[in-house]
């Protein structure tokens, strides 16, 4: 790994996180571990043997282990550190930088930067006297969001007895809680008040003045 030789604490993170991908690799797994398999479908650009190296230097500079996932099926996961998940603040206000720049994409987020791009956007003003538990169901995955009075967490995983649970493909759901589509775009169910309230709560980013 290449290094910037500049005892600056910002350097030396970039030397740690800085490489292409990097960064990428640590928001897939923020909200809990994945198979390689599930890193790479949600990190389509990136070649396996990228995302192998990748995951070696993180896992040599003490950002993510690798452990067995199991029974009944034995699998291998990769997960964030105590050291990898500090990362999370630094990755949310990068996100809200970042979401300011103007869209020149046409590829979708993937279902752990849809969930990261709730929590960045999150606007607890909007939430006000807001409780609730919701689970984001996707093809393949799903997530528990708790919302309390301002509180924003999240977790993969299914939600224990939610109050309204939400499905649909990432496209749909990212146009329905940043407020392009309508709440129908998804299949609801559950409190039909309490699942329109979290898709308000989610504005837009300004763009920045060039």
């Amino acid at each position: 790994m290449r290094s910037y030789d500049d005892p600056c604490g910002v350097a030396r993170a970039l030397d740690v996180v800085g490489e292409r991908w990097a960064l990428l690799v640590v928001r897939e797994l923020l909200f809990g571990a994945k198979r390689f398999s599930d890193l790479a479908r949600g990190l389509p650009g990136m070649s396996q043997n990228v995302l192998s190296q990748r995951l070696r230097e993180l896992e040599q500079s003490g950002v993510v282990r690798n452990r067995r996932f199991g029974p009944p099926v034995s699998a291998k996961v990769y997960e964030l550190t105590e050291r990898g998940a500090d990362l999370e603040p630094v990755l949310i206000e990068l996100g809200r930088w970042g979401s300011r720049e103007i869209l020149g994409v046409d590829s979708e987020l993937s279902v752990d930067a849809l969930v990261l791009a709730l929590k960045t956007t999150f606007d607890p003003e909007r939430a006000v006297g807001l409780v609730g538990r919701y689970d984001l169901r996707f093809l393949d995955d799903s997530f528990e969001i708790e919302i309390d009075d301002g509180y924003f967490r999240a977790r993969r995983g299914g939600a224990d007895m939610p109050d309204a649970v939400l499905e649909g493909d990432p496209a749909a759901m990212r146009g329905v809680v940043f407020g392009e589509r309508p709440l129908s775009d998804v299949h609801v169910e559950g409190d039909q008040e309490l699942a329109h309230r979290f898709s308000r709560c989610f504005p837009r980013p300004v763009p920045a003045e060039s």
